[in-house]
């Protein structure tokens, strides 16, 4: 099945993102839009991610390994570099299984602050940690077996039960990616604070994007849920 792969590929696109745009051409990203962003990073703020990194990249290998014992927790953390992208945090993994963080030029330009890159980092690896990538295939395969099995019980052509078993698989990647966003603010406001980050001022950055709103079906949870999550697990560490 392995349009499954694609269409779940097109549906993990980055999490944080400032533009609408097309997804990055990354193994398996997950992305939405949101607003406009086109800089490019100064030395500086290059520099700055890089010391961010050295800080929270050991508090979340931690925090893998003891969450999940068998998951590879040698994080990736890598800047793409391709000109003219929109701004862009996502998680992925590379061929070996191997987990990537990646952060684009753009979205680099657009962090004001450590605490909003420690945050949007920290969201991301809690992804990875949180098993999110093979939850939703698992739910992207489960929707596509059930609505491609109900087209066939129903004596449709090869082509229509494609069609089905296609929207089946992207209905079930969707069914619980606000679930997934709202379990990686929780989990990344805890690695955020314990790497010596204040995640209620990184979670500002919502506050410059526009807001998903609640759309059935929807990627992405309002935005305000979003920062109530960051100040409610904030307040209880």
């Amino acid at each position: 099945m392995r349009w499954i792969g694609l269409i779940f590929a097109s549906l993990l696109a980055g999490c944080v993102t400032t533009t609408e745009g097309s997804a990055p051409q990354q193994p398996s990203p997950q992305q939405r839009a949101a607003g406009t962003a086109s800089s490019t990073p100064t030395d500086a703020q290059v520099a700055r991610f890089r010391q961010v990194i050295a800080r929270v990249e050991p508090v979340a290998e931690r925090f893998c390994r003891n969450q999940r014992k068998n998951a590879n927790c040698d994080f990736n953390i890598v800047i793409d570099r391709r000109p003219n992208q929109p701004a862009n945090a996502f998680q992925t993994l590379d061929e070996n299984g191997r987990p990537i963080l990646a952060f684009n030029l753009a979205i680099l330009a657009d962090m004001r602050n450590s605490d909003e890159i420690a945050f949007v980092l920290s969201h991301e690896a809690a992804h990875h940690i949180a098993g999110h990538i093979p939850r939703q295939q698992q739910n992207a395969t489960a929707g596509a077996i059930i609505l491609g099995g109900l087209a066939t019980l129903a004596g449709a052509g090869s082509g229509a039960v494609d069609t089905a078993a296609n929207l089946g698989a992207s209905v079930g990647a969707r069914t619980y990616s606000k679930d997934f966003e709202l379990e990686a603010d929780a989990l990344g406001t805890v690695i955020a604070r314990r790497s010596g980050y204040n995640p209620v001022r990184g979670a500002e950055f919502f506050n410059r994007i526009p807001d998903p709103g609640d759309r059935f079906l929807g990627s992405h949870p309002p935005n305000a849920e979003r920062i109530q999550t960051v100040r409610r697990v904030n307040a209880g560490l």
